[in-house]
């Protein structure tokens, strides 16, 4: 009879500390500002960085976190840009959230960062090469000139745009970013 009493017991201080426990559900932004510059060039699968809290998280009316409070984050993929094509790319999470002074585990939607597209300017240093091929070959040989000239220019540009064509995805410090929440949070 003592034994089902403190088991009875124990259910009812378990029930207890579970309705008592607060939670940020699934689906709360979480909106961040960086601390560092985060890059494509650099930047590795699994490698840490630290935010902190623009507003604060607040659940039913309570606030759990407050603005200004450390987060923690990693860079969940990393590609860095290709010299004439595939820009780079990052995507970032959340891993945790200091609330009450302890840092506790959360899960997060990402965040995708992605370098600008090398079309446009590959397209002009090309293409500006193989005008300034043109008329240089032209001036030179008259009409057999300036074909030749086009194709050297051309490749001139394609060399220049190879030697400064990278387009990296970068985060910079005091980024503002907005996550999700993917998975409810209990907070012990």
């Amino acid at each position: 009879m003592l034994a089902k009493t403190g088991k009875l017991c124990l259910l009812l201080c378990l029930a207890v500390a579970i309705a008592s426990a607060e939670s940020i559900p699934a689906g709360t932004a979480i909106t961040i500002r960086t601390d560092s510059q985060i890059s494509s060039a650099t930047a590795k699968a699994g490698q840490a960085f630290h935010a902190n809290l623009v507003h604060a998280v607040i659940v039913n009316g309570k606030t759990l976190a407050k603005s200004g409070a450390p987060v923690k984050g990693k860079i969940t993929y990393a590609k860095s840009s290709g010299r004439l094509h595939d820009p780079g790319q990052l995507t970032l999470r959340l891993t945790a959230l200091e609330i009450d002074g302890k840092m506790v585990p959360i899960s997060t939607s990402g965040y995708h960062a992605k370098g600008k597209s090398h079309t446009k300017g590959n397209a002009e240093k090309i293409g500006g090469g193989a005008v300034a091929g043109a008329v240089l070959g032209g001036l030179v040989g008259g009409g057999k000139g300036a074909l030749i000239g086009t194709a050297a220019g051309a490749g001139a540009g394609t060399g220049v745009a190879a030697a400064t064509g990278k387009e990296e995805a970068s985060v910079h410090p005091e980024s503002v970013l907005t996550f999700t929440t993917t998975a409810t949070t209990t907070i012990k």
